[in-house]
């Protein structure tokens, strides 16, 4: 078991975190007291570097069967490593520190595939399909980044939960309960990246009363339909001002809520392998044609579709089984104003609000939260939750790599 005590007592790492979403690296600056549940995060600086547009679309690629290559996912491992090491040098800087400073950083990595369950298939391993094999794929090589910036890193922390059972996410609802666990009130935790993923902390929860899973598209239907309306021009609804100024169709949004990942119950997981690029021409095209509308009136549907999605999953699955007084929103999505709107008008009796209403930077949650999981890792502390992933067993998540 891994043991490593930091020389302050507390120890200054930096977390990195880039979703599904894939519009950039957010690295957090974070001081952390103790460890496991009772540990203490503050935020010493924050900051998002997005990807340009072109290597956008290549990850996008890279999330494409028919598109990726091997000798593609192979370079792109490592120069995303190189591209984290720097926005982590540049945040550790304008954070008024130096890279001898930090203790160690702690990276999420790209996801490029996510297969939560196992597809049918033969009971001998060497007949299954591969591609239906239960797995996952960060890249963003750890050993890059470590020599890079001369700390220990660590990473890779979807595939242990698997190898314990789980589905590999969502893993940030640790850290939600670290951050935002409330003696009176029940919160629901919900992230809007490319994905949406919400944890339930009922009033006063333990960690086996913890749930959490994947609602569905976040951000993900709504950026890619803005970059084919705009033909490349916009890669994502800024403020959600366009779908403002578009009336959404319900028809449309009941028609897309059909998809039986929607009624799926937790634990469950999902990714771009089934919302990303094919999914939203389809979704776009449905819309043109089969119901006639006009572009900011898709992106209004795109946006309703994500609000819904959320709502529902929240009246199907968290409502029932514990009262929620807060809906706390992060991510990407927190900062789009006409998506929080119809988050409020469809969950009347909670308070919607943002994670800086909490003192916590909604961009910069996930990353704060894997600094915490790193911190567990290398203090020998089990850092995930089995109630909200699936796991069979609480278990230390991570990989390790040295300078």
């Amino acid at each position: 078991m891994i043991r490593i005590e930091f020389d302050r007592g507390s120890a200054i790492a930096v977390g990195l975190m880039s979703g599904t979403s894939l519009d950039g690296v957010d690295a957090a600056v974070v001081r952390i007291e103790g460890c496991g549940l009772s540990a203490k995060a503050e935020l010493l600086h924050a900051r998002s570097f997005p990807y340009g547009d072109a290597l956008r679309e290549r990850l996008k690629d890279l999330c494409v069967p028919e598109r990726s290559r091997v000798d593609d996912i192979c370079g792109m491992n490592a120069l995303l490593a190189e591209m984290f090491a720097e926005a982590a040098r540049q945040a550790v800087s304008e954070a008024g520190l130096s890279m001898q400073d930090v203790d160690f950083a702690s990276s999420h990595g790209q996801t490029i595939w996510h297969i939560p369950e196992h597809g049918p298939g033969e009971r001998d391993l060497e007949s299954r399909d591969p591609a239906r094999f239960r797995s996952t794929l960060q890249i963003g090589d750890l050993s890059v980044l470590s020599k890079r910036l001369g700390v220990p890193v660590v990473g890779d922390f979807r595939p242990g939960d698997m190898a314990a059972g789980g589905q590999g996410a969502p893993l940030a609802p640790y850290g939600d309960l670290i951050l935002f666990r409330d003696e009176k009130r029940g919160r629901l935790l919900q992230n809007i990246g490319g994905i949406g993923n919400c944890t339930a902390l009922p009033a006063g929860a333990e960690p086996e009363d913890v749930f959490a899973f994947d609602t569905g598209p976040g951000n993900m239907v709504i950026d890619q339909a803005a970059w084919l309306l705009s033909g490349g021009k916009m890669t994502y609804d800024d403020g959600g001002a366009w779908a403002s100024s578009g009336t959404p169709c319900e028809a449309l949004v009941d028609k897309m809520l059909e998809h039986p990942y929607f009624r799926q119950a937790p634990p469950k997981s999902t990714g771009r392998e089934v919302f990303g690029k094919a999914y939203t021409q389809a979704f776009v095209e449905l819309a043109r044609e089969g119901f006639r509308l006009g572009d900011a009136d898709i992106v209004a549907s795109a946006t309703l579709f994500t609000a819904r999605s959320i709502a529902e999953s929240c009246r199907n699955f968290v409502f029932p089984r514990c009262r929620i007084d807060e809906v706390i929103v992060s991510g990407g999505g927190a900062r789009n104003a006409e998506l929080m709107r119809m988050l409020a008008l469809l969950l009347p009796e909670q308070r919607v609000c943002s994670s800086n209403a909490f003192g916590v930077d909604d961009e910069a949650k996930e990353a704060v939260i894997f600094a915490l999981l790193g911190n567990d890792f290398l203090r020998g502390v089990p850092n995930h939750l089995p109630s909200a992933t699936g796991a069979s067993v609480a278990t230390v998540l991570g990989k390790l790599a040295l300078p």
